[in-house]
């Protein structure tokens, strides 16, 4: 009888690992709606920080401010759901959480200061339709992105975002007591809470490790004195989306610089599709999913244009998540960007969470960005580590860390050179599809269920 029950167990186990890794599995609501607003906490902030960046940039009144993060939120809101729960043949139907873009940030504020933000849109709209013409012939063009590029994207991803993680646990960028005490203590513990819940404890509690670590981390900043709270007593209630608040204006250098950007980007969301997938449920993404998120992706970037936000991508930290909690389910997501659009929609909600410190959430980042490299390695591990393939790792990896390290050397290109090779991802995402191109020799795509 004893035998029979632990025979039980380890079955039941093994379903509810089967379950954790299945794309389409609804774990309980007292579950899903936890790890679903785990994920919003994850990439909050990284979603308004790039319309306060350009807000900044062009001296924009404080009502233009509010306005444009209300505008981020409720796009990236609209943009989850469709790519999570999918319209039709648009969506990857993967865990996958959308937010503004932070790669598009140095093509658009030139743009934004000399044309103004009409002329923005106008280029985000155009890049968006770019970017889905992509994703409608992935099945065509996937050739290009192989488990040795694709593997080598997601480790870029990963290496290239940590110093964000790191800038987040120093207070934030151009905090003026950057690197102070308190918020290197802070970051700490939430660290700590973090890998402790997710390696000490089993079962649901395991996978609450990220949301855990930021609440106690946000308790214990409150009495330090890194809480702010007068954005939510002056928050509105109820702000409803305005489309073409802004406008749409096309002005063809403009369009230019953010199709590029638009086009190489493709490579972040098809890494970080696969790096969700092969991280969550244990496979390769069909091409079906690679279609389809690279369409929503693009799609969801020209309905931001229209409702006065900029271009959508998946957000990187997420996919980080998915691989740290082991919960490959798309309706917890789900839930995260039903949760994101309400923010949109009530004002202090979303002050609420933006009162959360960057000390607390560096604390929780820097390990999901670490997942992501890891992801990138366990992709790269499935590849035939050959003196061709070295090369293709190596050589991407050199061009992104080496330009993105040493401006000064193209200080003198154009706006739009400079801000591709400033990414660090672009250059190297274009290294590697050139190298796997010209190198001889061809690796064997899996395409997985069509």
């Amino acid at each position: 009888m004893m035998e029979e029950k632990t025979v039980s167990g380890i079955l039941s186990h093994e379903h509810t690992k089967a379950h954790l890794t299945d794309v389409n599995y609804m774990p309980p609501l007292f579950e899903a709606v936890p790890l679903g607003i785990q994920h919003v906490l994850a990439m909050f902030v990284g979603n308004v920080t790039p319309a306060l960046i350009i807000a900044s940039a062009i001296d924009a009144p404080d009502e233009m401010r509010v306005f444009l993060v209300q505008a981020a939120m409720f796009v990236a809101g609209v943009a989850t759901l469709v790519q999570t729960l999918g319209l039709g043949p648009i969506g990857a139907k993967v865990p996958i959480v959308m937010g503004t873009s932070f790669g598009f940030v140095p093509v658009i504020i030139p743009i934004a200061q000399t044309s103004g933000l009409p002329a923005v849109m106008g280029a985000c709209f155009v890049g968006g339709l770019a970017m889905a013409l992509v994703g409608f012939f992935i099945r065509h063009v996937r050739f290009l992105f192989p488990a040795v590029v694709t593997g080598t994207f997601v480790l870029l991803i990963g290496i290239i975002l940590l110093p964000v993680g790191f800038a987040y646990v120093g207070g934030g960028f151009g905090a003026p007591d950057f690197g102070a005490p308190r918020h290197l203590w802070v970051a700490f513990l939430v660290f700590c809470i973090t890998v402790g819940i997710n390696q000490f404890t089993k079962g649901f509690l395991s996978e609450m490790g990220v949301l855990l670590g930021i609440v106690v981390g946000y308790l214990v900043a409150i009495p330090l004195g890194m809480v702010n709270f007068s954005s939510v007593g002056t928050a509105s209630w109820v702000a409803l989306p305005q489309p073409f608040a802004i406008g749409l204006e096309f002005v063809p250098v403009a369009i230019i610089g953010v199709v590029v950007m638009s086009v190489v980007t493709s490579a972040e969301s098809i890494g970080d599709i696969a790096g969700t997938v092969i991280g969550g449920a244990n496979r390769q993404p069909t091409s079906k999913e690679l279609s389809g998120g690279v369409m929503a992706d693009g799609l969801a970037s020209s309905f931001a244009a229209i409702f006065n936000a900029f271009p959508q991508i998946s957000f990187s930290q997420n996919v980080g998540l998915v691989a740290l909690t082991g919960v490959a389910s798309r309706y917890v997501v789900a839930i995260g960007g039903g949760f994101l659009l309400i923010a949109g929609l009530f004002p202090k909600v979303g002050a609420f969470v933006t009162t959360i410190p960057n000390a607390v959430l560096g604390g929780a980042v820097i390990i999901m960005f670490g997942m992501i490299a890891s992801a990138g390695i366990k992709m790269l591990s499935l590849v035939d580590l050959n003196k061709r393939n070295m090369i293709i790792i190596g050589v991407s990896v050199a061009v992104a860390i080496g330009l993105r390290g040493q401006p000064a050397l193209y200080e003198n290109a154009s706006a739009g050179v400079k801000a591709m090779l400033e990414s660090g991802l672009i250059p190297g995402a274009i290294a590697a599809i050139v190298l796997n191109l010209i190198l001889p020799g061809k690796e064997v795509i899996d395409h997985g269920d069509e």
